[in-house]
């Protein structure tokens, strides 16, 4: 199954928390999205979204371009 994209580029805390949240609600445990994001301060904020939701942050990165990408799985 191809994961789901969400493009929050351009919005700062806690506005792509808040969206993915809402994504992964309406997905399926098991599913997984990959999250495009440029708030810097984003890198604690998933680790810490994934830690108590217990959603698993499957891995992130950081690309030239200065975009981080979450790799996340929907856990109930």
């Amino acid at each position: 199954m191809a994961a789901r994209e969400l493009d929050v580029r351009g919005l700062f805390c806690p506005l792509p928390i808040l969206r993915t949240r809402k994504l992964l609600d309406s997905m399926a445990e098991g599913e997984e999205v990959l999250v495009y994001v440029t708030d810097p301060a984003s890198v604690i904020d998933f680790r810490h979204f994934c830690n108590i939701t217990a959603n698993e942050l499957l891995s992130y990165d950081q690309r030239e371009d200065e975009v981080f990408v979450y790799h996340i799985r929907r856990h109930l």
